[in-house]
C-alpha cells in the first residue's frame, strides 16, 4: 500500500526571515532543482517520495556519494517494508567520499579536515592528508590485533580528532564502530561492550570537565572488566595525565604504527553496517540502532547538503559527542563536502562565558551549531545583549535536539544573527538517521519552527485514530528511506513493536508535532511526555515557551502528574534568571494572559536547575519520577553537575 502524507512548507508571508539572491544562488539544492525541472520545494518534495527509484540515485549522483558497480535495485523490500536494503548490486564504502576522495585532491589535501576545542583550551587540527594517514595506521592496527570485517570496536572518548579517525579507520576495514557517550561510568560503558560484543575499546588517557579531572581510563578499565570479549585497548594521550596500562593489552595510539600492517579499503554491500549506537532507555536494556554505510552516507549528504547547504568552503562548529547521533552525523556529514569541522568538547560558557563565540571567531566558523538550551544559557549570561566577538564568518545557525522557546529563538536570530542568518531547526533521531523535518537556506523562516519535511521523507501528524489532523498529534513517516536504523542489535522484534506495530506500516516515531495554517512545522516534545489536560493534549513545549518567555525566567520544564480530580494536571518546575526572584503568582498570571487559565499548571515551583543529559537536553522523564517517587530508570546519560536531587519530590 501506497501512503503520501502532507508535503507542505511554510510560506513567506509571516516569515521573519526570507532567502536573498545569495543565498540563492549559492544553494545546491535550488540548482538540482532547475536542472530537474521542478520550480519549488513543494512540488520537488512529492516527487522525491512518489518517485523513490529516482530519486535516491539521482542525490547520490548529484551530492558525489561514490558508489561503485551496478546496481540491481534501488530498494528491495523482499524481508518487509521495516527491512528494506537499498541500491543492491552496488558496493560503497564511507570512507572513499569522506576521507579518500579529499586526501587525493590537492584543493583540499592539506586543508584542514577536523579540528579539536577542547574543555581545558587545547587546540589540535587533521588536514584532509594527515586523517587518512592516521585512519590508515588505526585501520592496520585493528588488523593486526584481528579485527575484521562485522566486528565490533567500542569507542569512549571526548570528541577529539582521534574520533573520526576512528569512525573512519572502521569503515575502510568493514568493522564496526559502537560509539559509546563521553560521560558513561563503568557500568554504563559495559553494558554497551557486553550487547555488542566489541573487540576492541578506544578510549583516552583522561579529560576534564568545566575543568575538573575525569579519569577516563580509569573508567575503561572498570567496563573492561566486565567484558571479557574485550582484547586489546588502545589508548589515546589526550591530557598526558598518568593513566593506568595493562601491558599485553593496552597500546598507546602513538605506538599504533609500530604494530599496524598496509590493508586496503574494503569494497562493502551498502547495507553492511556503519556503527552501531545503544540509546538509553527508561527500562529495559538499551537499544542498539544499525546504520549502514550508504543508509548515513546519503541521508546526511542530502540533510547536511540540499537543507544545510554544506559545501568545501564552510567550517562547520557544533557541539556533538560521539554518544548522541549528531557526533557520527556530524563527521559524515562535513567530511563528505570536504568542510572543516570543529569538534567541541565541554560547556559553551567556560571556561569563558563568551567561549563559544570565541571559537566561531577563532576558527571563522560559517555554520554554528547550537541547543536552544544552551542558547537560553549563553542569553541568560549575557542578559539578552549582543556577545563581544567577531561573527562575521557566520552564514546559518543549525539546532537540534529540542523544541526552542520564541523569546530565546528571537534573542538568536536578531541580537546575535542580526537578523541575517537562518536558523536551521532540525528534528529526527538516532532511528531516522538525521532529519525528518527542517529548516532550508532556500526557505522562508519562522520563529521556533521548521520549513518542512527533509527531502525523501513522506510525513504526516496522526491524531490518536491514526488518521490525518490539523491539531498537535504523532508526526510519522509514510515511507522508508536508506537513512532509517536497519534494525535494533539481533532484536528485530523489538524494533518492530518499538517503530512498526501501532499502525499498518506506517512508522510511528514518538514525537508530538503540528503544522501550521502558514505550513510551518512545529515540535512539541515526546509523546510519551504529553499531557492531557481538560481532555486536550498538550505538548509541555507549549507551557515552557510561554515561562521562558516571562520576566525573570531562564529555563523551564513541564510535566503531567496525576489527579484524583482532574485526572492529570500540569507541573512546572522554573530556574530564575540571575538576580531574579519571580513568584509563582506572578509566573501564574503571566501565563493566564499568554496561553489562557487552561494551560496553568496546578504548581509552579522554583529549583536552582533543571537535571538535563550532559548534552543539555532536559530530563523531563526523570524529573517526572523523581516528583512522584516512582523508579527513575537509567540515568547514565544525566550530567553530574545537575543532580536529580533538585528537584523535590511531592508531599
Amino acid at each position: 500500500m501506497t501512503l503520501l502524507g502532507r508535503a507542505r512548507f511554510g510560506q513567506a508571508d509571516n516569515a521573519v526571515w526570507r532567502p536573498t539572491p545569495a543565498h540563492l544562488a549559492r544553494s545546491q539544492l535550488v540548482a538540482a532543482m532547475k536542472r530537474w525541472g521542478y520550480g519549488d520545494l513543494e512540488s520537488f518534495h512529492r516527487a522525491t517520495v512518489e518517485k523513490p527509484d529516482w530519486f535516491w540515485p539521482a542525490a547520490a549522483e548529484d551530492l558525489g556519494v561514490e558508489l561503485r558497480g551496478t546496481r540491481t535495485a534501488v530498494r528491495d523490500e523482499s524481508r518487509g517494508k521495516p527491512f528494506p536494503k537499498w541500491f543492491t548490486g552496488q558496493t560503497l564504502n564511507a570512507n572513499w567520499s569522506c576521507v579518500e576522495r579529499h586526501a587525493r585532491n590537492p584543493k583540499t589535501a592539506n586543508k584542514d579536515a577536523v579540528v579539536y576545542e577542547g574543555d581545558s583550551g587545547q587546540r589540535r587540527t587533521l588536514t584532509y592528508a594527515q586523517l587518512q594517514k592516521e585512519v590508515d595506521t588505526f585501520a592496520g592496527a585493528l588488523a593486526a590485533c584481528g579485527v575484521g570485517k562485522g566486528d565490533r570496536v567500542t569507542i569512549f572518548m571526548p570528541p577529539v580528532p582521534e574520533a573520526a579517525v576512528t569512525m573512519m579507520g572502521c569503515a575502510k576495514i568493514g568493522a564496526i564502530l559502537v560509539p559509546a557517550f563521553s560521560g558513561y561510568g563503568s557500568d554504563a560503558l559495559a553494558t554497551r561492550i557486553q550487547a555488542s560484543e566489541s573487540k576492541v575499546l578506544v578510549t583516552v588517557d583522561s579529560t576534564t570537565r568545566r575543568g575538573k579531572p575525569v579519569a577516563m581510563k580509569q573508567i575503561a578499565d572498570g567496563a573492561v572488566a566486565q567484558c571479557p570479549t574485550v582484547r586489546n585497548v588502545f589508548v589515546i594521550k589526550a591530557s598526558g595525565e598518568t593513566a593506568p596500562f595493562t601491558e599485553g593489552r593496552d597500546h598507546w595510539w602513538s605506538d599504533l604504527p609500530k604494530i599496524a600492517k598496509p590493508v586496503e579499503t574494503a569494497a562493502l554491500d551498502p547495507n553492511d553496517p556503519l556503527f552501531i549506537l545503544f540509546t538509553s532507555g527508561t527500562t529495559g536494556a538499551p537499544k542498539g540502532i544499525v546504520h549502514s554505510h550508504l543508509g548515513l552516507l546519503l541521508k546526511a549528504a542530502i540533510d547536511f547538503g540540499y537543507c544545510f547547504d554544506m559545501q568545501e568552503s564552510d567550517t562547520l562548529a557544533w557541539s556533538a559527542d560521539m554518544g548522541w547521533m549528531l557526533g557520527p552525523l556530524m563527521i559524515v556529514g562535513g567530511l563528505h563536502f570536504g568542510a572543516t569541522i570543529v569538534m567541541i568538547e565541554g560547556l559553551p560558557d567556560f571556561p569563558q562565558p563568551d567561549r563559544l563565540w570565541k571559537i566561531v571567531e577563532r576558527n571563522k566558523a560559517t555554520f554554528l551549531g547550537i541547543a536552544p538550551t544552551a542558547a537560553r544559557g549563553l542569553r541568560n549570561g549575557l542578559r539578552d545583549a549582543a556577545p563581544d566577538a567577531d561573527l562575521s564568518s557566520l552564514r546559518a545557525f543549525a539546532s537540534t535536539g529540542e523544541a526552542w522557546d520564541v523569546p530565546t529563538w528571537n534573542w538568536l536570530f536578531g541580537t546575535v544573527g542580526k537578523s541575517q542568518h537562518p536558523i536551521l531547526n532540525y528534528c529526527g533521531g538516532t532511528e531516522i538517521g538525521g532529519g525528518m523535518i527542517s529548516g532550508y537556506t532556500c526557505a522562508p523562516m519562522a520563529p521556533a519552527s521548521f520549513c518542512g519535511p527533509a527531502p525523501g521523507m513522506d510525513l504526516d501528524v496522526y491524531g490518536p485514530d491514526g488518521k490525518p489532523t490539523d491539531d498537535i498529534g504523532e508526526i510519522v513517516v509514510l515511507n522508508t528511506w536508506p537513512g532509517m536504523a536497519h534494525s535494533f542489535w539481533n532484536d528485530d522484534p523489538r524494533f518492530l513493536k518499538t517503530y512498526w506495530d501501532r499502525w499498518d506500516d506506517v512508522w510511528v516515531h514518538g514525537d508530538l508535532a503540528s503544522v501550521d495554517a502558514d505550513g510551518f512545522w512545529h515540535i512539541h516534545g515526546r509523546s510519551d511526555d504529553t499531557l492531557k489536560i481538560g481532555g486536550r493534549r498538550v505538548g509541555p513545549a507549549e507551557i515552557e515557551s510561554a515561562l521562558v518567555a516571562q520576566p525573570g525566567v531562564a529555563e523551564a520544564a513541564v510535566i503531567g502528574a496525576p489527579d484524583a480530580m482532574k485526572g492529570m494536571v500540569a507541573i512546572a518546575f522554573v530556574v530564575a534568571k540571575a538576580g531574579a526572584s519571580p513568584t509563582e503568582d506572578a509566573l501564574a498570571n503571566g501565563l493566564i494572559a499568554a496561553v489562557g487559565k487552561g494551560m496553568l499548571p496546578a504548581r509552579i515551583i522554583g529549583v536552582t536547575q533543571l537535571p538535563k543529559t550532559k548534552n543539555g537536553k532536559i530530563m523531563r522523564r526523570a524529573i517526572r519520577a523523581r516528583y512522584l517517587g516512582e523508579p527513575v530508570g537509567d540515568l547514565s546519560a544525566l550530567d553530574p553537575l545537575t543532580p536529580l536531587e533538585t528537584i523535590p519530590q511531592r508531599g
